[in-house]
């Protein structure tokens, strides 16, 4: 990559999370391979961050490769609408079979924003064709984060969240306090009271409740207990109010079960997948809700579900997801990813005695030292690059979701490197 190309990046291209005036520097990246990231300047780095936690069996992976070149060979696109194919009806069949019981009807989108977008819309359409109007507005937990188009946005935190700057323009809807009781904790019931009477006061106008199950990810990357979930699902029954479990950040074993919500044995009523339902290689997002639903939404009204994307179900990333499952399912992942979580305990640990750590929390395979401050993002990642890993940090929060393929010794080099950056910090 020539100078002349990254001058270009930094005046022209618009990162995520960024400023156009103040550039975050980037890294050139040239190539990749299984949890390393090459750049341009020839410096190889450890991914601690799995693509954004999607790159679960990590880069390049000759499986993924061979599903992907077969499938481009035969049809790498066609519109859905009218339409269909066999890499999308594969995939739905294994969706309806390793998810939460009940859920089996699929709707193929292109990202984790519009699945929850998609969700959000056949909570409403369904209590329209209920003509249960007054459903109109929906309930989550503080500390959340859904995405970033509209809809999703007004259900992330509206103070501490991405997003507080929009409150003007955006739907308003309850909100009930974090839940307190974390993963390892012993329930304490009073957790979910404020949530129990926010949905007795107000049932009648709520939709339904949206939370991220047991993990709470770019909100705040907090573990909370499974029991809250239990709680949840019971209130959501007796309220009357749809269960909408947003799994984009924890589907397919990131928290050491095939989905978050199997900590709790519940099935919600609507679920939204994405980020590793292609191991990391295309977008692509799933929404998947019960038959009494999805019947509910096409026998009245407008007589169909109101939301079709270009791309959706487009069979290269369905191609890629099947083959993504099936390796995930034949592998020892559960194994892997009980590891991983021992390491990154152990690798971690050092880092709870520093005055300026807040707390250290891991699940699955993931990884979090929350600091008592928010870093320098800029400054951080250059401590991080020098020791050659990969971590982006954000607010007080230094984490990682490595790839379930990580060796042990290289898990090792990145919390150590964690643990040096968080204590010069």
């Amino acid at each position: 990559m020539t100078p002349e190309q990254l001058q270009f990046d930094r005046d022209n291209i618009w990162h995520p999370y960024t400023s156009m005036t103040q550039p975050t520097p980037c890294l050139a990246v040239a190539s990749t391979e299984g949890v390393y990231l090459h750049l341009s300047n020839g410096e190889k780095l450890i991914d601690g961050m799995s693509s954004w936690w999607s790159s679960i069996h990590g880069y390049g992976h000759p499986l993924l490769n061979k599903a992907a070149h077969q499938q481009i060979d035969t049809m790498s696109h066609v519109m859905f609408g009218g339409l269909t194919h066999e890499p999308a009806i594969q995939l739905a069949q294994k969706l309806t079979a390793i998810t939460p019981a009940g859920l089996d009807k699929v709707f193929l989108s292109d990202s984790g924003s519009v699945a929850v977008e998609v969700a959000i819309k056949m909570a409403f359409q369904y209590w329209i064709a209920k003509g249960l109007t007054a459903k109109n507005r929906l309930l989550t937990i503080r500390n959340g984060y859904h995405g970033d188009t509209f809809a999703a946005m007004a259900v992330c935190d509206p103070v501490t969240g991405m997003h507080d700057m929009f409150s003007g323009v955006l739907a308003k809807h309850y909100f009930a306090p974090r839940p307190e009781t974390k993963f390892d904790q012993h329930w304490d019931p009073q957790d979910i009271g404020e949530l129990a009477k926010i949905l007795a006061e107000n049932h009648q106008h709520i939709a339904a409740l949206i939370l991220e199950p047991i993990v709470q990810g770019a909100g705040g990357m907090r573990m909370y207990s499974a029991e809250y979930l239990v709680q949840a699902r019971k209130l959501c029954t007796e309220f009357n109010v749809l269960l909408i479990a947003d799994e984009i950040a924890t589907g397919f074993g990131r928290t050491g079960k095939m989905f978050a919500c199997d900590h709790a044995a519940i099935s919600p009523d609507i679920l939204c997948l994405g980020k590793a339902l292609t191991g990391g290689y295309m977008s692509l997002a799933a929404t998947l809700t019960t038959t009494e639903i999805a019947h509910s939404i096409s026998d009245s009204g407008a007589g169909c579900f109101m939301h079709g994307p270009t791309f959706m179900g487009n069979p290269l990333a369905c191609a890629i997801a099947n083959a993504s499952i099936d390796l995930l399912l034949e592998s020892d992942w559960q194994t892997q990813v009980g590891n991983i979580e021992q390491q990154l305990k152990q690798g971690l640990e050092p880092a709870r005695a520093l005055p300026n750590v807040a707390d250290v929390r891991c699940l699955g395979a993931i990884g979090v030292i929350e600091l008592t401050s928010a870093v320098d993002s800029v400054k951080i990642q250059q401590q991080f690059t020098e020791r050659s890993v990969w971590v982006r940090p954000f607010g007080k929060l230094v984490y990682v979701m490595p790839a379930y393929i990580m060796q042990a010794d290289t898990l090792k080099q990145l919390t150590s490197a964690m643990v040096e950056v968080v204590a010069s910090h």
